[in-house]
């Protein structure tokens, strides 16, 4: 049975593994609340006949993802306002050390599967600080989710690992269109998330190449 029509199902996958201290997580939940209150993205959701339907995870290890944020239908100034203030509240539940990447693009892509939303376009916005260590290959998993017709972009928080966002583009990124944004450290994330969203929400993007690593 078809869902409701959307014209974007997005999940935002976050990285809460414990390399992420409770500083830089709020740095993240802050940067993308403030992202969703921005005129410009607002008016980007706007601009979508059908609506956006978005979700957070959080992850870290294998099986150990979580869904702070339910799915939302963002049409106007006031659902994205109240999906930017879910973020702000979203609680940080204890993870472990490890950094499951292909766990985490499984779990987003079962998410778009099961949920009652039929999108145009389908995409996951993975963000990390760090390379996977453990559970699936990142890229096996991007694999099964091009063939389920889903694109998968990144945002590398290079911090201590300057080849992330290399490692990004090579084994976790893909689809039309998909590409990588690169945020020196967490303090930048909030202005990479924000470019990286106005990207995403552009009616114009499905049109475009894969754009690989952008800074």
């Amino acid at each position: 049975m078809a869902g409701q029509r959307v014209s974007i199902e997005l999940v935002l996958a976050v990285d809460v593994s414990l390399s992420v201290n409770d500083i830089e997580y709020a740095l993240q939940m802050g940067g993308m609340a403030a992202a969703f209150r921005d005129k410009d993205v607002i008016a980007l959701i706007g601009q979508h006949k059908h609506g956006v339907a978005v979700t957070m995870t959080h992850w870290s290890g294998t099986y150990e993802a979580d869904q702070p944020v339910p799915w939302q239908l963002l049409t106007d100034e006031t659902s994205v306002l109240a999906f930017a203030e879910m973020i702000r509240a979203a609680p940080r539940r204890a993870l472990s050390n490890y950094t499951g990447l292909g766990h985490a693009i499984a779990f987003a892509a079962d998410l778009i599967d099961s949920n009652g939303f039929d999108g145009d376009e389908r995409k996951i916005d993975i963000s990390g600080d760090g390379r996977s260590n453990t559970g699936p290959s990142p890229s096996k998993m991007r694999t099964a989710a091009a063939a389920r017709d889903i694109t998968i972009n990144g945002l590398a928080i290079i911090d201590n690992d300057p080849g992330l966002a290399s490692y990004y583009s090579a084994n976790v990124i893909g689809g039309p269109a998909s590409f990588v944004i690169a945020a020196n450290n967490f303090e930048a994330f909030a202005e990479a998330f924000r470019r990286k969203l106005k990207r995403e929400l552009s009616p114009k993007i499905a049109l475009l190449p894969s754009a690989g690593v952008h800074p």
